[in-house]
């Protein structure tokens, strides 16, 4: 069994999808996120080792989407559960602050925690 996880997971729907920054195209969903990584679902295996510039695209309520660009390095990669996917480990190199906000935004969500009271 595996023990050593010290990042606490948040699972994702297929939702967020996740691109490659340079050329804009899509490369797979977040599977789960955390302050410092992310997991990637992919159709394709990702090349470990290798250093990555990602991109998310977050819906915003007003029907436009907040671009979040990170660099990341792929520690893992294996063959989901479900054929013909891949899942991708990645350590965040950097990441902007919008990131942090939106990895605290997602464990509010799945969390069930009530939101903030406003004053």
């Amino acid at each position: 069994m595996f023990t050593d996880r010290r990042i606490e997971r948040h699972q994702l729907p297929y939702f967020l999808r996740v691109f490659n920054s340079v050329t804009d195209k899509p490369i797979g969903f977040l599977g789960n996120v955390s302050e410092d990584g992310l997991m990637l679902i992919s159709q394709l295996p990702m090349m470990i080792g290798a250093d990555f510039d990602l991109r998310l695209k977050i819906p915003m309520a007003d029907g436009c989407q907040q671009v979040i660009d990170l660099k990341g390095c792929c520690l893992w990669c294996h063959e989901d559960a479900t054929p013909h996917h891949y899942d991708a480990g990645f350590s965040l190199q950097w990441a902007p602050p919008e990131f942090g906000q939106l990895v605290e935004a997602l464990k509010q969500y799945f969390s069930f925690q009530p939101l903030p009271a406003s004053a």
